[in-house]
């Protein structure tokens, strides 16, 4: 697709186009839980770049993020269509087995690990640390999702998959410092 031009002045008044052309202010929730979702989506590209320069780049788990960000801005498209007005297009829906696909990733993942008990302060190599303000900002993007769920119909698969994507990025952290030989803080309770 071929951009012709930029800006069009049509949101200047804080006012935004839906899919099928329905207007909105751009303080509404629908529009805050797509734009999370492509907020997520720029760190995630930000991880991926930062992993491709390290010392022993996992390049799986790359392409992985690559197939994350696609699957983000169908999820994205998916919530930028009111459907009690447009009808939902085949390009926003996500394809099946992608929540499956993460689990099975999460899975192979752990039991490359080993195990450590305690609460885990982000942290660790920059990637590492990137991966978990992607992980923060999955989360908040999940919250964003259900909210808008409150108000407008949702399915399900939605949250499930960005619920998912933040745990699998936890884990990434976690995998990413373990290649690194970066130890891990664990969270003390100076309170004692």
């Amino acid at each position: 697709m071929k951009i012709t031009k930029v800006y069009t002045r049509t949101g200047d008044k804080g006012m935004t186009d839906l899919v099928g052309g329905v207007r909105i202010s751009k303080t509404d929730p629908r529009l805050e839980a797509y734009g999370t979702t492509d907020e997520l989506s720029s760190h995630l590209g930000l991880l991926a770049a930062m992993m491709a320069n390290d010392e022993h780049p996992l390049e799986e788990e790359r392409q992985m993020l690559v197939r994350c960000q696609n699957n983000l801005f169908i999820i994205g498209s998916y919530l930028a269509i009111d459907q009690s007005q447009t009808p939902l297009y085949d390009f926003a829906r996500l394809p099946d087995g992608e929540t499956t696909l993460l689990e099975e990733r999460i899975d192979q993942l752990m039991a490359m690990l080993p195990e450590k008990q305690g609460f885990v302060l982000p942290g660790g190599t920059a990637s590492a640390a990137q991966c978990h303000v992607c992980r923060t900002v999955c989360r908040r993007a999940e919250r964003r999702i259900l909210e808008l769920a409150q108000h407008a119909h949702v399915d399900d698969y939605i949250p499930q998959y960005v619920n998912r994507l933040s745990d699998y990025l936890f884990v990434l952290a976690k995998i990413i410092n373990f290649n690194a030989g970066q130890s891990e803080n664990l969270w003390q309770n100076t309170c004692r």
